[in-house]
């Protein structure tokens, strides 16, 4: 971070007078009014933004103090005005005897109203006049705005009559607002103030309920708008949850209920302690920082901190790595602690209004039923109801019995109420009693874990208690993880949100939520032994996440040791810490595997070792990916989730699943046999003879049934190539079949056609018939709403592989160069990694391709594979974020395994020299593993 102790740099202000007496100089006997005149002023007011922006950046790099850069901006851009406003006035429409129309003041609004300006801000100007447009005002107003424009800047103005000022504020709460925040630059200082007086009088006066009722209305929609969570990974830090616009709403408020100027005031009116208004301030100079900086290293307004742009800013600012932390989650760290306080403060002001100011209104301006003051809480002596609220019955509850600390949000969740902003301020001022005594009161933890464990306040309380840092205290490893970021693509948010996402995702299930997409879980629920330990393991199963080893294996460390202190028995402990240190394994094998190979179940039969346990962790894994983030659990990875179950469960109760392999074909052959009833009959037995066994193990019925018939109308018009669309709308894929003599590189032509576009890959199934002609499927992420534009995208596709066939088109050679994906990926750095294994499988050798992904990745492997004389029965194609892991199922030409060594080492070198292809990195060198199952 930057070194506060450097001195501060000097930083130079031109005054408007002083540039004004040099422009007069250099005009001499020129018109003030002519366009060389007008040159000057140009070139004067470009040279003054530029030493403004130069010399303000260089003092924000030596001392990061961003409301210091602001506010020198602000400074600049204010004399700017002055300048273009007095000359316009006073030399190129000067007037002799002035009416009294003819005047006019300059006013700054919205952000620039505040006094900080931002170096890629829009300036808002309002020119106010005493009751009409004259057309002295009407030019210098357009002299002032124009030579704006012409330095490139984005300006929003208004130019309004007093009497127009009031009556759209009364009628509009954004112009509203920015008349609240309107700062005088120059012009009639007396015509502002006249404004400024009757907005007072007018406006103001009596309407402070419907101002901050409109005011959270606005936030809250803002929020929802942008994602409603302070925690994403590629935060907005004006707009979003936790940012600058937050600490502006509660700045308007204020001033508008409060009537203060400063926001130092807060604290004399007693909203903020000293401590909460040294914190906002805190929080405020490291937001203008980082903004700021985005500015200058943009060169433009960029409010959102894209990965990209966080590890140019880590650069910028010399973070270091440290404690097992990249330099960029250090700075994104502080970020999301700094966002955090945002919300606290934000969370305090509010209850503190509504309670103590606004009583007839509440906070979405509606009126309020009369509620008695305080009422009691059946068998609680330490805890009120007040006014709806939960509250302490005196300022030393929790100095007299710190399990008060915990036990006042175990009430809270019980009892289904908000806090009272006392007890809120209250909880935060005693932070410093959790301590180790109270971590290991048998009470505090049973208290603890009742929270965890009810299901319809778990995921507000846990944030509650996070907010207020009570729950990274009494659970110090959590506290160790609170608002840690993973520099990848794959986590939407903060560790700790995760964390309290996932456990929120169980309670739902909990309560009979998510039935449609989570059928086997809800199937499943009934049976489990103890859900307790499912919102136990869900709360750590990632709290060792920022270690130099794996937190998988420190997770279930640390679930041993915390486990007990929950009053988690010997045996509850031990399947907990299994479940932690398993977490990522049914979500790996699944998406990452041939699911219908035997091997497969059969070897992750082998992890699990219990049907009971193979719940258990089908539910964590579904709970876990869908708090990943938007988008990222899908109707597929469900499928898979489901198929790996029902594939390993009769492996572990002895139930229906020793059929035979044979039995099994034969039972799939006479249903396909049986849908195609309405065939010749010596047809039909053709057609079922020409798969392979494999065909009847792998494809599900309905696929069976399209290949059937899009091969029996190809064949009936003496057609070689065809394809066929299947729209899986619960799997949220769109699978896509092409039936064509079979060619080594058809599946490398198919991802090209893919690539081409835009389709993401998630799995594909190859089949060599015993005619010679290839089956393949492969299945396509969901992109469009509508069934009928993902069926139109697949056909395209289909016709790109057969002008691909017939040599009508040929691929680009730089697949996915340049793509938007691309350029997403290039902050990131992945370890390129090829293991190839014989034990997966008992026909397949098995190659796990993982690196950094791109545009064109899976054309150019699967290229590389058919250089390599290999044949692919399956692949399973997986994204995690900007890793990659793509895995093949092959055989040499004559269908054997790969066992030599020396043919394996060439094509582990061959894969990864193809992904290290186009990044220009050096491969890094990783230790051999063995695959899981």
């Amino acid at each position: 971070m930057p070194n506060a102790s450097r001195p501060k740099l000097e930083f130079t202000l031109a005054k408007a007078d002083d540039v004004i007496s040099d422009i007069l100089q250099e005009i001499g006997d020129e018109n003030p009014a002519g366009s060389k005149a007008r040159s000057i002023v140009l070139k004067k007011a470009k040279e003054i933004l530029a030493t403004a922006h130069q010399q303000a950046e260089a003092d924000l790099i030596a001392n990061g103090k961003g409301r210091a850069c602001a506010k020198n901006l602000n400074n600049a851009q204010d004399e700017l005005i002055r300048m273009a406003f007095r000359f316009a006035s006073e030399y190129v429409y000067p007037v002799t005897n002035r009416s009294d129309a003819e005047t006019l003041s300059i006013a700054a609004v919205g952000g620039y109203g505040r006094g900080t300006l931002a170096p890629g801000s829009d300036i808002d100007l309002l020119f106010i006049l005493p009751y009409k447009q004259t057309p002295w005002g009407e030019s210098v107003t357009e002299y002032v705005l124009y030579l704006l424009w012409d330095l490139g800047q984005k300006v929003g103005h208004a130019v309004r009559s007093i009497d127009e000022c009031l009556r759209m504020a009364k009628a509009d709460m954004t112009i509203r607002t920015a008349t609240l925040e309107s700062r005088y630059i120059t012009g009639d200082k007396v015509l502002f103030k006249e404004l400024q007086n009757r907005f007072s009088e007018e406006i103001v006066a009596d309407t402070g309920p419907e101002f901050i009722a409109a005011k959270m209305a606005e936030r809250d929609e803002r929020h929802e708008k942008i994602g409603n969570t302070r925690f994403v990974v590629e935060p907005n830090i004006k707009e979003g949850k936790g940012g600058l616009r937050d600490l502006n709403t509660l700045f308007w408020i204020a001033k508008y209920f409060y009537r203060v100027e400063k926001a130092k005031e807060l604290s004399k009116k007693g909203v903020f302690s000293v401590a909460e208004y040294r914190r906002f301030r805190r929080s405020e100079e490291f937001l203008w920082a980082i903004r700021c900086h985005l500015h200058f290293l943009t060169g433009r307004a960029e409010e959102k901190l894209s990965f990209e742009l966080q590890q140019e800013l880590a650069n910028r600012l010399n973070v270091t790595g440290r404690a097992g932390l990249k330099p960029v989650e250090r700075l994104m760290k502080r970020y999301f602690a700094v966002a955090k306080d945002v919300g606290d403060l934000t969370r305090i002001f509010c209850t503190s209004l509504e309670f103590n100011h606004a009583k007839d209104v509440d906070m979405m301006g509606r009126v309020r039923k009369t509620l008695s003051r305080r009422r009691k809480i059946k068998g609680e002596t330490d805890f009120v109801i007040d006014r709806g609220r939960l509250n302490i019955v005196s300022d030393d509850v929790f100095t007299k019995d710190p399990v008060n600390l915990i036990k006042i949000f175990y009430i809270a969740g019980r009892e289904g109420i908000l806090f009272h902003p006392d007890s809120l301020k209250q909880i935060n001022r005693s932070r410093k009693l959790i301590d180790k005594d109270l971590r290991t009161n048998p009470d505090a933890n049973r208290y603890f874990l009742e929270i965890l464990t009810h299901a319809p306040s778990v995921e507000r309380i846990l944030r509650r208690m996070n907010e207020a840092e009570v729950l990274g205290r009494f659970v110090p490893e959590f506290g160790r993880i609170v608002a840690l970021m993973q520099f990848n693509m794959y986590h939407h948010y903060t560790v700790d949100e995760h964390l309290i996402r996932a456990v929120g995702v169980m309670a739902e299930i909990v309560q009979g939520g998510l039935k449609d997409e989570l059928p086997l879980t809800h199937e499943l629920l009934p049976h489990l032994a103890d859900v307790k330990l499912l919102f136990v393991a869900l709360f750590l199963h990632d709290i060792a996440k920022g270690r130099p080893e794996d937190h998988s294996t420190a997770g279930a460390r640390v679930a041993r040791r915390l486990c007990p202190r929950f009053g988690l028995s010997a045996a509850e402990t031990d399947t907990v810490a299994w479940l932690i240190e398993k977490h990522l394994v049914m979500s790996e094998i699944s998406q990452a595997r041939d699911v219908q190979d035997p091997e497969t179940a059969a070897n992750f039969a082998q992890i699990v070792q219990s049907p009971a346990r193979l719940s258990l962790l089908l539910v964590l894994t579904a709970c876990d990916i869908r708090a990943v983030g938007p988008g990222v659990w899908t109707g597929w990875k469900g499928s898979l989730l489901r198929a790996l179950y029902y594939a390993t469960e009769p492996l572990l109760s002895g139930g229906h699943s020793q059929i035979s392999q044979a039995d099994r074909i034969k039972a799939a052959k006479e249903r396909l046999a049986q849908a195609l009833r309405d065939w010749p009959k010596a047809q039909a037995d053709e057609y079922l003879e020409r798969h392979y066994p494999a065909y009847w193990i792998r494809s599900e019925f309905q696929l069976q049934i399209d290949h059937a018939h899009m091969i029996r109308k190809a064949n009936q018009l003496g057609q070689p190539f065809a394809g066929c669309v299947g729209i899986k709308s619960f799997e949220d894929v769109t699978e896509v079949s092409i039936y064509t003599p079979d060619h080594p590189r058809l599946l490398s032509m198919i991802a090209g056609a893919c690539t081409l576009s835009n389709a993401d890959i998630v799995g594909a199934q190859i089949t060599l018939m015993r005619d010679g002609k290839a089956l393949d499927t492969l299945r396509l992420k969901r992109s469009f709403t509508s069934d009928e534009d993902e069926r139109i995208r697949a056909l395209k596709i289909i016709e790109m592989v057969q002008k691909l066939l017939s040599g009508e088109k040929r691929l680009p050679q730089e697949l996915g160069v340049g793509s938007k994906l691309n350029k997403r990926l290039k902050p990131f750095s992945v370890p390129t990694d090829v293991i190839i294994t014989n034990s997966l499988s008992k026909k397949f050798t098995v190659i796990e391709a993982s690196g950094l992904d791109r545009s064109g990745l899976l054309h150019d492997l699967t290229k590389s594979i058919a250089d390599l004389n290999l044949t692919i029965g399956s692949a399973h194609i997986g994204t995690f974020g900007a890793r990659a892991i793509d895995v093949f199922y092959v055989t040499d030409l004559t269908g054997m395994k790969i066992v030599d060594d020396k043919r394996q080492a060439k094509i582990k070198d061959a894969l990864i020299a193809t992904f290290e292809a186009h990044n220009g990195k050096i491969p890094i060198k990783k230790k051999p593993k063995e695959l899981s199952a």
